[in-house]
């Protein structure tokens, strides 16, 4: 069900896209250029595009909420490495482990009071 929901907003994300850059910039940058007559007046075709690229814009927004909230629902509690089901050893250097010990890093605690860095007076 996720792999089609994904596959419907990357379609959704390519015609934004697209749609997007048909449009007529107001500096004439990535527009479709100036020029007149055609079938469709410039008025008519910036506003069948600007509604299209609303539909799409609201659509990509709704598409991705749902896929967030189906993946948040088959989302597991646990961890990438506890999925892949083998233990990890842990790495030591030649001189020992890589990381020191905790103990005797911290002074010892006198009262409730936070730590504070010592003042360099």
């Amino acid at each position: 069900m996720e792999n089609v929901i994904l596959i419907i907003l990357l379609i959704l994300a390519l015609c934004l896209i697209g749609v997007v850059l048909l449009q007529r910039s107001e500096g004439g940058g990535l527009g479709m250029g100036g020029g007149g007559g055609g079938v469709v007046s410039a008025r008519g075709a910036a506003t069948a595009l600007g509604k299209l690229t609303w539909i799409l814009g609201i659509s990509f927004m709704a598409v991705s909420l749902l896929m967030t909230i189906l993946s948040a629902r088959n989302a597991d509690t646990t961890s990438v490495i506890d999925q892949l089901g083998a233990d990890i050893p842990a790495v030591e250097g030649e001189d020992g482990p890589a990381l020191p010990p905790v103990e005797g890093l911290l002074p010892p605690s006198t009262n409730d009071a936070p730590l504070t860095p010592p003042r360099a007076d």
